[in-house]
């Protein structure tokens, strides 16, 4: 009888929950069943206030620490529903939590996740595994990408060189040598989909621009451009991680205050350039020997920006579903993963990717 582990994640484009069902057995990582669960335009909003500094931060912050909380554990358990499997068969609930702040790079450095797991716990009858990224910072690490340990477990090979490269709100990369004795790294990249995501809500009151079909009817603007990959984050070495605190729309306004009266339709279509040269540029500095970018995450469907992306590179890009691996699931399926780890106590952080000093369990236990 398989043993089963739900991942919960909400990234940082907050557009819904991804809710994977998976399981460990015989050393062989199967997804059984995936959903994604709705967000609802007034959670999302009062999570996209809370990005920025406000009054009453800490009120609005704790009010829904407790929504976001109960709207994980309706997610687990529409997942088990839907999948006919009862809470019983499940070992643990690895929950990612919604971000709120990360500034890894403080004099105190801090990050914040929201979804109360006691009441995933309460509500779900699981044991809750959550709070990931804190302990890795302790340990002197960026807490992010955590994703990578799970990369290195499902997809590296003796076959290739390879990137997985993760366009959620934010993207990131993991370098996966076909050695095995060469340390696994990765970082942030900049902005994936969350600046063209923000944009084309402003404009056309869209949550996406669905395959990128706006952005390309627009021009990219050179000099803009220019301007925007001045930003110091993208010349920064890694180890790094970043977030909505760093590219935003208040960001890209301050970078837009020499270039006024630009159609809106070609701002996206800069922004969409500035995600695929970042990410290029990411890829040709730091792994040289790279012979394959296997793309997961939202902006996989983006048939633009993969356009875009394989114009910018010389390898070869594909989705992970060419290689088997279902790109809409690997973040919730890696926080499965790591529930898994930290219930063996077993470290789930790669100190060559946060920079942490050394491997440490992650995440705090709830039981149910």
């Amino acid at each position: 009888m398989n043993t089963f582990y739900i991942g919960l994640m909400s990234g940082t484009s907050v557009d819904s929950i991804d809710a994977a069902l998976v399981s460990f057995d015989n050393h062989a990582i199967q997804l059984h069943h995936a959903l994604n669960f709705p967000i609802s335009d007034n959670l999302r909003e009062q999570a996209l206030a809370l990005l920025v500094p406000g009054k009453n931060e800490l009120v609005r912050m704790s009010q829904l620490d407790v929504l976001y909380g109960r709207l994980f554990a309706e997610a687990a358990k529409a997942l088990l529903k839907a999948s006919g499997v009862s809470n019983s068969q499940v070992k643990a609930i690895g929950s990612h939590g919604q971000t709120l702040r990360h500034f890894p790079e403080s004099d105190t450095p801090s990050t914040l996740q929201i979804g109360d797991p006691n009441i995933i716990a309460e509500m779900t009858g699981i044991t809750t595994v959550a709070d990931f990224r804190r302990r890795d910072m302790a340990a002197g690490g960026q807490g992010a990408p955590l994703v990578p340990a799970f990369h290195q477990a499902i997809l590296q090979d003796d076959k290739s060189n390879k990137v997985i490269l993760n366009i959620g709100g934010i993207a990131n990369i993991t370098v996966l040598a076909k050695d095995p004795k060469k340390l696994v790294t990765g970082f942030d990249t900049g902005p994936g989909n969350a600046l063209m995501d923000s944009w084309v809500q402003k404009h056309l009151q869209q949550r996406h621009d669905d395959n990128g079909s706006w952005a390309a009817t627009g021009t990219v603007h050179q000099a803009l451009l220019n301007t925007l990959l001045l930003e110091p984050y993208f010349t920064q070495p890694p180890p790094k991680s970043t977030g909505r605190e760093t590219f935003n729309l208040h960001w890209l306004e301050k970078s837009m205050q020499d270039f006024q009266n630009l159609a809106p339709k070609d701002i996206q279509a800069t922004l969409c350039e500035l995600t695929a040269i970042s990410i290029a540029q990411a890829i040709t500095q730091h792994s040289t020997d790279t012979e394959q970018v296997l793309v997961c995450g939202g902006g996989v469907h983006n048939q633009y920006l993969m356009q875009r992306l394989s114009q910018q590179l010389t390898q070869q890009v594909l989705s992970t579903m060419e290689v088997g691996v279902d790109p809409d699931w690997i973040e919730a399926m890696a926080f499965a993963w790591l529930a898994k780890q930290t219930l063996e106590a077993q470290p789930g952080n790669l100190p060559s990717v946060t920079g942490a000093r050394h491997p440490v369990i992650l995440g705090g236990i709830y039981f149910a």
